[in-house]
């Protein structure tokens, strides 16, 4: 008997919730990210926690983990529904921090979450100065993709005072965010 999308879901998410492997829980993760690209999927996923359960994964010592949750939000917020759910549940924050990681996936996927975070109302904490700061870092890699979509993000994201602002305040400090690894 073959299993609806839903269910299909459904068994993905028991899946994570009850296995112990780590591997199990690494390839349960990278397939629901995948699912959450199409957007058929958006309604039961949300039924799901899905997004609560990708927000919870971006504190995980684990790597391979984040990666995959950064994924899957990055895939759904997008979505006017996904979008508020992650704003509402304090969701940036967490997306800021990812930042710092050293896998470039993970980094490359929290800069476009960001940038599609961004909203009249969130734009305060998405666009902070911490977060511009690390942006024209991001701008100077020689990584063409963390390079290319840091300037995005500050020409499309940022007025010019806000990146004045973190240039100045650059010239003065040491940032203590690395860049991810190649």
């Amino acid at each position: 008997m073959e299993l609806g999308r839903l269910e299909y879901l459904q068994a993905l998410v028991t899946e994570f919730q009850v296995t112990d492997s780590t591997e199990a829980k690494e390839q349960v993760l990278a397939n629901l990210a995948n699912f959450a690209y199409d957007p058929s999927n958006y309604e039961y996923l949300r039924q799901l926690q899905v997004l609560d359960l990708f927000l919870d994964m971006l504190s995980e010592d684990n790597e391979t983990l984040v990666e995959f949750a950064m994924g899957g939000l990055c895939n759904l917020c997008l979505d006017k529904t996904n979008k508020e759910h992650i704003l509402e549940a304090n969701g940036v924050e967490p997306i800021i921090n990812c930042l710092s990681s050293s896998n470039e996936e993970t980094v490359v996927s929290a800069v476009t979450t960001l940038m599609f975070l961004t909203t009249p109302r969130s734009r305060a904490q998405t666009t902070a100065l911490p977060v511009v700061e690390c942006m024209l870092r991001f701008s100077l890699s020689a990584n063409t993709r963390l390079s290319n979509l840091a300037s995005i993000f500050l020409q499309d994201y940022c007025s010019p005072p806000q990146v004045e602002e973190a240039r100045n305040l650059s010239r003065h400090t040491a940032v203590g965010i690395p860049l991810p690894k190649d």
